[in-house]
């Protein structure tokens, strides 16, 4: 089967990979632009670019799928099209020019979590079940039936970048085996049931984390933005990124926002019980141990906010 492929970041790398090395046929791969990346802000092609260039691939390149990438995909001929982590949204025409339209990997059990975020949503949220679903593209955003689906523990310590990480993997799987099943004729799509609750994009403020809520609660909000946007708070006026907490285990409540260090921990406050900090890294600065940082604190007690 004849197959465009629509992907970005590295989360889709794995699908890329699954397909490419199938009996089907990738006819494009669409991507956005090359991006600015690194202190010298150098224009650098996407993972997805640069692993379609190695497998010799077409590709085209932009963050608009606008008539021109319709023309061109249609040129193409595709029977499928692929979308994982693009970035863009599919509409029509260009929806309706695979002969069988196109399919999503979406990282989070369909209804729940629909939108740009759902990985970083669900560790905020404190879920205890996450997933993947690989469905039929609809005008609607993320509600189109669903072809297969499965589910895992969310884990009480990953960071959403580890989940998404593993979702990508096994994602990838369950997506060779949906285009395999379309190929064959034998896909069986179900409509979503349920309650659907939105994931938006995360902005940078989202990742400015407020103490004055449960231990639990910030937990889940630092483990939730890690890697990106990146958890931050602000100390003495600058920021102060944090990198790496956990849980206190047997340490006296402080005030929320409070930052103190007991016996070689450092510790901040929330609602309850501590976190601790475990890796910062201050403005300007590499990253450091807790510790490393306190050290030139020079202070009995700092406050984050």
């Amino acid at each position: 089967m004849k197959l465009v492929f629509a992907g970005t970041p590295e989360v889709a790398l794995p699908s890329l990979t699954a397909l490419a090395s199938s009996d089907h046929e990738i006819v494009s791969v669409i991507t956005r632009a090359d991006a600015p990346l690194g202190r010298k802000r150098t224009l650098t092609p996407s993972p997805v670019a640069q692993a379609a260039v190695a497998y010799g691939y077409p590709v085209l390149k932009t963050n608009r799928l606008d008539a021109e990438a319709t023309e061109t995909i249609r040129a193409r001929q595709p029977d499928l099209g692929v979308i994982v982590a693009y970035g863009g949204i599919v509409r029509e025409p260009l929806l309706s020019v695979p002969r069988l339209g196109w399919i999503n990997l979406h990282f989070s059990l369909l209804p729940r979590w629909r939108g740009a975020s759902p990985v970083q949503r669900a560790v905020i949220a404190g879920d205890e079940l996450t997933g993947v679903a690989v469905f039929q593209l609809v005008p609607e955003l993320d509600a189109g039936a669903v072809f297969g689906s499965f589910s895992q523990p969310l884990g009480a310590h990953s960071t959403s970048g580890i989940l998404l990480d593993e979702l990508s993997h096994s994602g990838a799987d369950l997506l060779l085996r949906v285009v395999s099943e379309l190929a064959a004729g034998t896909a069986l799509a179900v409509a979503q049931t349920g309650e659907a609750t939105l994931a938006p994009k995360l902005v940078r403020d989202d990742a400015r984390i407020v103490f004055s809520r449960p231990a639990a609660s910030v937990y889940n909000h630092i483990r939730g933005v890690t890697p990106e946007p990146g958890a931050f708070t602000t100390v003495n006026g600058a920021e102060l990124k944090l990198l790496e907490v956990a849980p206190s285990v047997d340490q006296p409540n402080l005030p929320a926002g409070t930052i103190v260090q007991r016996e070689k921990i450092v510790l901040v406050g929330t609602q309850t019980e501590p976190l601790v900090l475990l890796r910062v890294q201050p403005a300007g600065k590499t990253a450091m141990t807790a510790n490393d940082w306190w050290r030139g604190v020079a202070a009995e007690s700092v406050t984050a906010s």
